[in-house]
């Protein structure tokens, strides 16, 4: 029986609005580095395929949580140019770019995103999210009117330990007074999301939009879809099983 459903943000439930590699370029010209956008694609998945997640253990303050999770995604910036060498407008660079991901008009909401959630929520279930995305997290959905949908939103930082720690997902679990069999969750990635759901006991859900021609996948207490539209049926078979 599934009683609550949980989604990964960035990625799941939306994406930026221009790829990640070209906004770094574009905005990098304006403070006085000349980089491609192919170049700086690929040092940001490098810079990111390496870092350590995005929380610092249990027990800080907001302030300090705050000023951790950006001196967390600054480091990740700049191993990102490293290898372009240093530059003077960097930290203007960086403060601008902080603030353009913060800002809702630089991301859009997949359009199955509301009416999935608003079925979802109309069946009578607790709905939640499961985020290694720091606090901007909370604006970015608001401004993409998402936040109404969820009882309980649940960032790395601010747990203490980020995807895929199985200590993320129980944080959240024991925010809903849900247990693991009674939950499902839904991410587009299989490391982050599909797996380690699945290793505690949680439906599992892996959403792969590259994929358009499949239908649904469902076996046992995982699914693989290729649209967010599939949610509902996928939960119906979950809670029937």
């Amino acid at each position: 029986m599934i009683l609550a459903a949980f989604f990964d943000a960035a990625g799941t439930l939306f994406e930026p609005r221009e790829p990640v590699g070209r906004t770094y370029a574009r905005l990098a010209r304006q403070f006085g580095l000349d980089a491609s956008e192919d170049t700086v694609a690929a040092g940001f998945r490098r810079a990111f395929g390496a870092a350590p997640g995005l929380a610092f253990g249990p027990g800080h303050a907001p302030g300090e949580l705050r000023r951790l999770e950006r001196e967390w995604w600054r480091r990740r910036v700049g191993e990102t140019f490293a290898p372009m060498g240093a530059w003077s407008g960097f930290d203007a660079y960086f403060d601008a770019l902080f603030a353009h991901f913060a800002d809702p008009d630089s991301w859009i909401a997949d359009l199955e995103a509301a009416p999935m959630l608003q079925r979802l929520k109309n069946d009578g279930l607790k709905l939640g999210v499961i985020s290694n995305f720091d606090y901007r997290l909370y604006r970015i959905l608001d401004g993409l009117d998402l936040t109404r949908y969820f009882d309980s939103i649940t960032i790395s930082s601010e747990a203490g330990y980020a995807k895929p720690r199985r200590e993320v997902y129980q944080a959240a679990l024991s925010r809903a007074g849900a247990p693991p069999h009674e939950a499902m969750h839904i991410g587009d990635s299989e490391h982050l999301d599909f797996a380690p759901a699945a290793a505690i006991g949680m439906a599992a859900v892996l959403i792969d939009r590259g994929n358009q021609q499949a239908a649904p996948s469902i076996a046992a207490r995982t699914a693989r879809i290729c649209s967010l539209a599939s949610v509902p049926q996928v939960a119906q078979v979950f809670r029937l099983a």
